[in-house]
């Protein structure tokens, strides 16, 4: 997906991110840290840690219906009963049937920290919040997902006052399966939009690879 690379330094950086980087250097520089370090602990806080808070509200959803419409009716308040952060307002869209929903900030970068972390590299990039808002469905097939010409693609625009997070379909085939193990199942990426959660391979024990 080359056309969601990272924003190109020709664009002015906010104070705290150009302070960031100035530190990060002087670090490597003296053989305190190497950017090699940095990127994993990075990836990390990207794929793993933050979106596992989001994956076992997902999880929560799928399982326990009275949940879930607390969920949709107050994505912020509902996600403390798990003993997440507040944060900001969260609005969470149910995908479904014949609806499919990819939340993107067009302005800057905002995203619902409190259940996903760190935002993704191309989150961030000039690519994805421009043209996934005019060519969602193009978009979404660069993440290698094809929707049915049938489905409806609904973008969602954050902001600093309002974030949203996608609670994806649960995979067909999942009904036997406990909420820890349907957790394992759910990625940062579903929760965005740009993929859907699937069902472990037949034989393969869920959370693995």
């Amino acid at each position: 997906m080359a056309e969601m690379t990272a924003p190109t330094t020709a664009h002015l950086e906010p104070y705290p991110a150009s302070r960031t980087k100035a530190l990060e250097s002087l670090l490597v520089e003296k053989g305190l840290l190497t950017t090699d370090h940095i990127d994993a602990i990075v990836r990390r806080f990207e794929q793993d840690i933050g979106p596992l808070k989001g994956a076992k509200v997902v999880a929560r959803a799928w399982v326990d219906s009275d949940f879930r419409a607390r969920l949709l009716a107050d994505g912020a308040s509902a996600i403390m009963e798990l003993g997440l952060e507040r944060g900001a307002p969260l609005v969470v869209l149910e995908n479904m049937p014949g609806v499919h929903n990819v939340v993107v900030c067009t302005l800057c970068s905002c995203y619902p920290w409190s259940v996903l972390g760190l935002p993704p590299t191309w989150y961030k990039s000039p690519a994805y919040r421009s043209r996934v808002v005019i060519e969602p469905r193009a978009v979404l097939r660069e993440f290698g997902l094809t929707l049915p010409e049938t489905t409806e693609i609904r973008v969602w625009d954050s902001s600093s006052d309002l974030r949203y997070m996608v609670l994806p379909e649960r995979p067909a085939g999942t009904e036997a399966m406990t909420e820890a193990d349907l957790a394992t199942l759910v990625t940062r990426d579903a929760m965005i939009g740009v993929a859907i959660a699937q069902a472990p391979a037949s034989g393969a024990v869920a959370g693995t690879d």
